[in-house]
């Protein structure tokens, strides 16, 4: 056996009891985390939400029930899984947040113009991204 066949079957290997705790781990970090993203401006809070969603589906239809029925979380990560929907309230803020941070990187951070220009360029993607997606 060469290596790459013996990483691969390590992979293969890893129990699955092993697996589903690890993304039940996962999704349980991405839950706290978006949990400080209600409170701290400019971490995103809805993203976190559905990468728990994804984990918890593999892992543990309990927490992913919880999640997918929770009144301040849930209606967002589902409007995410069936529609690739964002509420429109959700993409003004995003927009918003996005404008103000590029703004205040620009004016008092920058010191040329080289490191506004690509995070514009990466906020003009994303924005791009967000307002093409079906409202929900």
């Amino acid at each position: 056996m060469n290596e790459v066949t013996l990483r691969r079957s390590a992979v293969v290997a890893m129990p699955a009891k092993c697996k589903r705790y690890a993304l039940i781990a996962f999704g349980w970090l991405c839950v706290a985390v978006g949990l400080v993203g209600v409170i701290v401006p400019g971490l995103p809070t809805t993203i976190f939400m559905i990468l728990a969603a994804w984990a918890f589906s593999k892992s543990s239809e309990r927490f992913q029930a919880w999640l997918l029925g929770h009144p301040r979380f849930g209606p967002a990560v589902v409007a995410w899984r069936d529609n690739g929907a964002i509420p429109a309230r959700a993409k003004v803020l995003a927009l918003a947040t996005m404008t103000l941070s590029l703004v205040i990187i620009s004016v008092f951070v920058a010191t040329s113009w080289t490191l506004p220009s690509v995070v514009g360029g990466i906020m003009l993607c994303v924005g791009i991204f967000i307002v093409t997606r079906p409202n929900a």
